[in-house]
């Protein structure tokens, strides 16, 4: 992808601009407030709130992107004193001047700014510890081509482009991938909330959620791998 273009969203925070796809990589009304609230709220907190025993976490991220998802789930680590094994798929991973010119790490302070820098200086392929609660791999790869064993992860960020953009990545193939990997009782959670990704999520076998959008969306979406029996 060319001439992408480093963007201010409504809340101050950075985001990009394809224009050649008429596509940004996160809600023009506030990259992080979007981030904070599909995935971390409505993903990460909803899961900790419904298995208060389980201190580790294992996240699956469709889309590194800027890495905004990943660096604000870390920084939730540390202030929840909680384990997570992060894992990232990106396709097409961003040149270092565009990460460069991102404003995050100027939002949350020094140490953050740090943790930002850490995640995104990490090699490809490979687990890096970022934090003592949070670690990472980062997998340059297609998502078809991703081969992991199944059940092996608690919440799936899904955050690829939209479905008029990429439909390929919010096909029913792809969403019954997305249930085989996750464990029981696991989350999927995702700003989209069209129709035919919903019926097809549905589908796949999960129970779905329609949920109050965070703000400029009127709805998102999330799905649930019931616990067998259940």
């Amino acid at each position: 992808m060319s001439n992408i273009k480093v963007i201010e969203t409504r809340d101050g925070s950075s985001s990009l601009l394809i224009p050649e796809m008429n596509e940004t990589y996160h809600s023009t009304h506030g990259a992080i407030t979007e981030s904070e609230y599909v995935f971390l709220k409505m993903g990460l907190n909803h899961f900790r709130e419904m298995h208060t025993d389980q201190n580790e976490i294992r996240i699956l991220e469709i889309g590194f992107g800027t890495g905004l998802n990943v660096w604000l789930t870390a920084l939730a680590a540390m202030d929840f004193d909680l384990k997570i094994k992060f894992v990232s798929i990106e396709k097409f991973p961003l040149e270092a001047n565009l990460v460069n010119q991102l404003n995050y790490r100027n939002k949350k302070g020094t140490e953050a700014e740090e943790i930002f820098d850490q995640i995104h200086s990490s090699g490809w392929g490979k687990e890096q510890a970022i934090t003592d609660q949070f670690s990472l791999i980062k997998n340059k790869s297609d998502l078809f081509d991703f081969d992991t064993p199944a059940q092996s992860f608690d919440i799936v960020y899904f955050d690829a482009f939209a479905p008029s953009k990429q439909p390929e990545m919010w096909s029913l193939e792809i969403l019954n991938k997305m249930f085989d990997l996750l464990d029981e009782g696991g989350v999927f959670v995702t700003y989209c909330a069209q129709g035919q990704f919903k019926r097809d999520l549905k589908l796949a076998g999960f129970e779905t959620e329609e949920l109050e959008g965070p703000p400029g969306k009127k709805e998102m979406t999330r799905g649930t791998k019931k616990t067998f029996g259940v």
